[in-house]
């Protein structure tokens, strides 16, 4: 089925989010459309889903123009939507997931159980999904999860399926066997939309992409296209994809934790067991695909949750019975993986949101804030740290989403720290945002400060580590150094040493 937007366009207020994009979706084509967060690619395609309705444009399938006032009607025209989050009942099976809404029926109206496991297999042996359809959803890793949304669509009759940012939640491994599958669907002449911000799976699996920035199409490009290029086009200058990083000159080890476990009330571990040493003048990255304890370690490192055990010395001094203002006090910096719920206050100006944890030290005085100290102070880091503003005094929330980071980031690090801490510290952020952060980073680094940076970007990772710790379901599997394989990160990703699957082939 061939697709065509034309002169799509959808506002919210006064607010474009999609501003006359057009695109051609070829059958049997796998179309990336790449872009950084925020670039209107999740609007478009809800808007092809039935989601949203346009305010201009047209959408045709097969050249004949079509109207959709919901996703049923999406559906029944032969378009299915995997979404990022997705939209299964964990404790139904596969094949209840797969039929539900339209179940086949037997005698009164009873759902024929039978006929919902045979439509499963037949799609899974169809595209090689090796799906069990009596297997409860809770119970599949994620990725087979995803493979599960895939069938409910399919099962459907899709022939577009619209894959939004299908990767966000795997590991390597599992990104690579989406890949293929995507591959299989292509060559059985389903057309594939594939949204996503992630240069390396657009040049491993797009026939053809379109760059869309600010809501507009700004061009479209081949796969072969440089990651430089492609990266330029997104945010409208030339970005460099490599940080430049010497080796760490690494001093004492400065931060030591051991044996923190963080334990429900419920009885549900978080966290179990984790020991770990950071040298000063070192970065250790935690990898992990989301969701594996990774953000009950940041806040309990910061004081935002209690350890039911365990120690976290830094510099000698015990954090573990520290609350959150304590340890900042004490030097620690910390990027949080939400900078709107615990980084900043949109409300506020750029120039408060530069002091908001200094505001009990020099910049103010006798209980009342120093006004002019802290103007200087705000105008001197939106010069250092390239904040696009017209004015500190502007509100936050009138900035984009990588400047706002960029005002989190330029706070803690105007401090001196004894520790940096930072979650998923570019998520949401443009490319050309992520380079400066990124130097940032490693420049605190190279002044001796001790760094803890958490991400599921295994580019970010790779990019930034001295030494890699990888999580998994609140443990580390293992620490290794920054040139381990992808594929041997992506296997400690899920649980399992190299060395364990070897000894299990053998």
């Amino acid at each position: 089925m061939k697709l065509e937007l034309r002169e799509v366009t959808k506002k919210f207020g006064d607010f474009t989010a999609n501003d006359k994009i057009s695109i051609t979706v070829e059958e049997g084509q796998i179309h990336a459309l790449l872009g950084e967060n925020g670039a209107g690619k999740s609007t478009l395609m809800n808007v092809l889903y039935g989601l949203y309705q346009p305010d201009g444009g047209e959408i045709l399938l097969d050249g004949k123009p079509v109207a959709f006032a919901g996703p049923g009607d999406a559906m029944a025209a032969g378009i299915g939507m995997v979404h990022q989050h997705f939209m299964l009942i964990p404790v139904f099976t596969v094949a209840e997931n797969v039929v539900m809404g339209h179940e086949p029926t037997g005698p009164f109206g009873i759902i024929d159980v039978p006929k919902a496991r045979e439509i499963v297999r037949e799609i899974s042996e169809r595209f090689g999904f090796e799906v069990d359809p009596d297997a409860y959803v809770e119970t599949l890793p994620v990725g087979v999860q995803q493979r599960v949304e895939i069938i409910k669509a399919l099962s459907r009759q899709a022939k577009v399926l619209i894959l939004d940012e299908p990767t966000a939640v795997l590991t390597p491994q599992e990104t690579d066997e989406l890949m293929q599958i995507m591959r299989q669907l292509k060559s059985q002449g389903t057309s594939i939309v594939f949204i996503t911000h992630k240069l390396r799976e657009v040049q491993e699996v797009a026939d053809t992409i379109t760059v869309i920035r600010r809501g507009k199409v700004v061009g479209e490009a081949a796969p072969t296209a440089t990651q430089e290029e492609l990266a330029s086009m997104m945010v409208g200058r030339a970005v460099e994809m490599e940080v430049e990083k010497s080796p760490a000159k690494e001093g004492d080890v400065a931060l030591s934790v051991g044996g923190l476990s963080l334990v429900e009330r419920s009885g549900r571990a978080l966290l179990e067991d984790i020991s770990f040493d950071v040298r000063a003048g070192e970065i250790l990255a935690v990898a992990g695909v989301q969701g594996n304890g990774q953000t009950e370690l940041a806040e309990t490192l910061m004081g935002l949750r209690r350890a039911t055990a365990g120690s976290i010395r830094l510099d000698g001094q015990e954090l573990a019975d520290k609350n959150v203002h304590e340890i900042i006090d004490f030097g620690v910096g910390y990027i949080p993986e939400d900078r709107s719920k615990d980084g900043a206050i949109e409300e506020f100006s750029i120039a408060e949101n530069l002091v908001l944890n200094q505001t009990r030290g020099e910049f103010s005085k006798h209980g009342s804030l120093r006004m002019g100290l802290i103007q200087k102070h705000s105008k001197e880091l939106v010069e250092a740290y390239d904040i696009r503003t017209g004015s500190s005094n502007a509100e936050l929330d009138t900035l984009s989403g990588g400047n706002q980071q960029k005002v989190v980031v330029a706070r803690e690090l105007s401090r001196n720290l004894k520790l940096l801490l930072a979650a998923q510290p570019t998520r949401g952020v443009d490319v050309g945002s992520i380079e400066f952060i990124h130097q940032q980073i490693v420049a605190e680094r190279d002044k001796g400060t001790p760094v803890v940076i958490i991400s599921t970007e295994l580019d970010e990772v790779k990019a930034l580590a001295d030494r890699i710790a990888v999580m998994y379901r609140g443990r580390f599997v293992g620490i290794v150094p920054a040139d381990t394989s992808r594929e041997d990160l992506g296997l400690m990703m899920a649980g399992i040493m190299p060395g364990e699957k070897e000894a299990a082939n053998e």
